[in-house]
């Protein structure tokens, strides 16, 4: 059965058009208009093995904020509906990934509820002309429209480009652990026999 799906998101500040295949192995185009995004969508793709189309027209000349902000409640929601009823899935993942000086520890349950916690600071308020609080904002966004529980830990590290590439690839890993067909059960993985 395949895990597929697409979201068309417009808004008085964006356009996104936006598809997923979980079982794929990190093709597709991302074109956000935020090179920084586009950058850190790569590395998600990649490393948590789903395809990703990414075409968003945004209020660039306002700020990255809304662009941002509605990829992740696009990606959110096409996972959401890519998973269906999460039959024979593992529902949890986590993942602890080095980069250089930086470590951070990410935990996710794509069970059906809501749950944020984020504890990944980075001190400069910019990555290049990116907002850095926008990579907390864009997984909150992602969490709550996946309907899933996201934890975060930046165990330390200095460098804000690392601190970053380090959650998203600790979350992409964490997501495809979790998304992975378990090969002992093809059951709904919970005792309530519903997610």
């Amino acid at each position: 059965m395949s895990r597929t799906a697409s979201i068309h998101r417009v808004t008085g500040e964006t356009d996104i058009q936006l598809s997923v295949n979980v079982d794929g192995s990190g093709q597709g185009q991302r074109n956000s208009g935020v090179g920084f995004l586009d950058h850190m969508l790569d590395l998600l793709a990649k490393h948590a093995l789903i395809d990703l189309e990414v075409q968003a027209k945004g209020d660039l000349h306002v700020d990255d904020h809304h662009t941002t902000e509605d990829i992740g409640i696009a990606l959110g929601q096409a996972i959401h509906q890519a998973l269906g009823d999460r039959a024979g899935m593992r529902r949890y993942g986590h993942f602890t990934l080095p980069m250089d000086e930086c470590l951070v520890t990410s935990a996710v349950d794509l069970g059906g509820r809501y749950a944020f916690e984020y504890h990944a600071p980075i001190k400069a308020d910019k990555i290049g002309n990116f907002d850095s609080e926008l990579i907390e904002h864009f997984w909150q966004s992602f969490a709550a429209n996946s309907h899933s529980n996201v934890h975060v830990v930046l165990h330390h590290g200095r460098n804000s480009h690392h601190i970053a590439e380090c959650v998203f690839k600790s979350l992409a890993r964490s997501i495809r652990m979790a998304a992975e067909s378990d090969p002992r059960s093809d059951a709904i993985p919970s005792t309530k026999g519903v997610l």
